[in-house]
């Protein structure tokens, strides 16, 4: 059974929620979106969601990434890696090589190009 992909703590979990949203907020208020907003443009039935979000409640449902990034203005592919490091970060590291997730909000709502980290974002988290 696919229940818990990853054995890390919940500590480190809820971390890495809370910096996702401080990310997504991020790029939310550089559109210049209200949590209203951005719920109507992706589909969300109630605001509050995206306040959930943003303050590390919840993950945004795989089937929703295409809205949320044409909405953030960030490119698909981009915005679902940047994603990936925050909710799985072991798979990311399969895939993308980085056995940690750097810290802080690491794209932003127009630079959307393999490479477009930010100088905060060489910090690095253990996911131990």
């Amino acid at each position: 059974m696919y229940s818990h992909p990853q054995r890390r703590s919940a500590k480190l979990t809820q971390k890495l929620r809370v910096q996702a949203g401080s990310w997504l907020r991020e790029l939310r208020e550089k559109r210049g979106l209200s949590q209203r907003d951005l719920a109507q443009k992706v589909g969300a039935e109630y605001y509050t969601f995206i306040s959930q979000l943003e303050n590390g409640r919840g993950r945004i449902p795989p089937d929703r990434y295409l809205a949320w990034a044409k909405a953030l203005g960030v490119e698909p592919r981009e915005f679902v890696r940047e994603l990936m490091s925050y909710y799985d970060p072991m798979t990311y590291s399969i895939i993308f090589g980085n056995k940690r997730r750097p810290e802080g909000p690491a794209l932003s709502a127009g630079r959307s190009t393999p490479g477009a980290r930010s100088r905060r974002s060489k910090r690095k988290v253990s996911t131990d």
